[in-house]
């Protein structure tokens, strides 16, 4: 059975977009050797990317450019080479490299692909109102958070709209020479 990661990054206070919709504050200066070679090793790993529309079109919009390519090869590459499903009931068409567009049943179709024998893990990147349905769902194997040393004040929360609480398991840990922690969890 296919398992379902989510990898977000968030504030200290809570947020993973800002006020504007935002996640550019979680971005690294790109000559941290430190974190590159995390993000490399994390894109490393096979399986399909899973996204909402507006992670989609901000992914889609710089990891198949040239400026990606010259800022982390490795990422760029993996990004554009996996297989990758976009959440959406307004996008008329995903154009990045392999991707499939999904217009309904978010629920149903990430059970399906669980269910599959032939369908690799899966890893949710961003996209706050897809990790809410999973986690309400109950459909997450492991949630992977950087913590991100920023206060943002406000923006949109990860678990934004669940109505009952959900415990997890911290699983590890890895603190950063960047300020981020990277926290590993399963549901408990």
């Amino acid at each position: 059975m296919a398992k379902l990661t989510v990898f977000n990054q968030v504030s200290l206070d809570g947020y993973f977009s800002d006020r504007k919709g935002s996640m550019s504050w979680a971005h690294k200066d790109p000559s941290d050797q430190e974190w590159n070679a995390f993000v490399s090793g994390n894109a490393s790993g096979g399986g399909t990317l899973v996204f909402g529309r507006k992670t989609y079109e901000q992914m889609a919009s710089f990891w198949p450019t040239p400026q990606a390519m010259a800022q982390m090869p490795v990422v760029a590459e993996r990004m554009s080479a996996l297989q990758k499903v976009v959440f959406s009931r307004t996008l008329e068409k995903a154009e990045w490299r392999n991707t499939r567009l999904v217009k309904s049943d978010l629920v149903g179709e990430i059970r399906r692909l669980r269910r599959s024998a032939t369908e690799p893990d899966m890893v949710v990147l961003g996209s706050g109102t897809v990790v809410a349905q999973l986690a309400r769902a109950g459909l997450i194997d492991t949630l992977q958070l950087v913590v991100n040393p920023i206060v943002l004040g406000g923006g949109r929360t990860l678990f934004e709209g669940l109505e009952e609480p959900r415990t997890w398991k911290l699983e590890g840990s890895r603190a950063f020479g960047n300020g981020n922690v990277v926290l590993t969890y399963s549901p408990s």
